[in-house]
């Protein structure tokens, strides 16, 4: 039996297999994919980080790119591999959990193969978990081709033809900007109006402008941080409005119904879309996890990680403590926390 056992091996789960490493306890990280990094492969072929490399580094060890440099999801899956061999990290792969229950002081992990045991559990498993599309897209006809941004990898995944991209986050738009760069007729079901920040301005970094002014160490308590978290998040890096002008991308404002022939928008119906990539976000799913109580939106209720059943913690969820808890290098600040508190239990 385990003193930890770490559901998930990306960012936030490295990131505590580095501190209880240090601390010399005995854990296990497992994970459901097939080798390191595998989330971040498994995103569309163009994704890049919006965080340069010297806002990319976890506990220990440097994200090995020149600084200014924004990682595309190969360098990032490198880098994880790099670090699991460094710190000589035990991972499991295939380890699908289906249900987290403790009984009598142990909590006991259940997967496809069986069980696992430790004294504690952390979960991982970052923000996203079940890929959201709204109920009538089950209505669609089913010769057009439905993607979930989760799923989409390019644009040669899509038939010839029209295709509607859906969703205003900035999936959204790096997804319409390159499905529109072929030509064809894209369709663009999200807001006109969102807001953008350059990369750069005067000279540095966007994220050397939010370092500096508190924008990613604000808690989520602190006024600050009440304010952004109640904002739409601004789109990075992207001229949308350039990307909205193009003569072959049609707004059609939010979609509201289908049936086999048509689909219906705020603005007007159309019957000759081909494709449709779904950028609708997802969903938090932590009823496998037995008497974990949730707050209003579904995440776990916790103390900065700490959650109300003792031996359980979260990390890697958004807006953990800060705006920058579920970026890669904003984690390791959430990690060092955890382990403080484990140091003294």
């Amino acid at each position: 039996m385990f003193d930890f056992i770490i559901v998930g091996s990306a960012q936030a789960g490295l990131s505590m297999a580095y501190h209880l490493k240090q601390m010399g306890k005995s854990f296990l990280v497992v994970d459901k994919e097939s080798k390191i990094g595998e989330s971040w492969l498994s995103r569309w072929d163009s994704l890049t980080l919006f965080t340069p490399t010297e806002f990319n580094h976890l506990e220990g060890m440097e994200f090995p790119a020149p600084k200014g440099h924004y990682p595309n999801k190969y360098e990032v899956a490198d880098y994880f591999d790099a670090y699991v061999e460094k710190f000589e990290l035990p991972i499991q792969f295939n380890i699908l959990i289906t249900s987290i229950e403790k009984k009598n002081g142990i909590f006991i992990l259940t997967h496809q193969n069986g069980e696992l045991k430790c004294s504690n559990v952390i979960v991982a498993t970052g923000p996203f978990y079940t890929p959201y599309t709204p109920p009538f897209s089950i209505k669609i006809n089913k010769e057009v081709r439905q993607i979930h941004s989760n799923f989409y990898k390019n644009s040669e995944q899509l038939q010839h033809g029209d295709t509607l991209v859906v969703g205003g986050g900035d999936s959204g738009f790096q997804i319409l900007d390159e499905v529109s760069q072929n030509g064809l007729t894209t369709y663009f079901a999200g807001p006109d109006d969102a807001k953008t920040l350059p990369q750069e301005i005067l000279g540095k970094t966007l994220w050397w402008w939010f370092t500096k002014t508190g924008f990613l160490s604000a808690s989520k308590h602190s006024w600050i941080g009440k304010m952004i978290a109640n904002r739409p998040q601004p789109i990075i890096g992207l001229d949308i409005k350039e990307i909205l002008d193009r003569k072959n991308v049609h707004l059609v404002g939010r979609a509201l119904d289908a049936d086999e022939k048509s689909i219906n928008f705020d603005k007007e119906e159309v019957s000759s879309i081909k494709n449709i990539v779904w950028a609708t976000g997802y969903r938090p799913n932590f009823n496998w996890i037995q008497g974990l109580e949730l707050d209003k939106n579904g995440y776990p209720k916790n103390k900065r990680g700490i959650s109300s059943i003792k031996g359980l913690y979260f990390i890697g969820l958004p807006w953990l403590h800060t705006r920058g808890s579920a970026t890669l290098g904003g984690v390791k600040k959430d990690a060092a926390y955890i382990s403080e508190i484990i140091e003294k239990q």
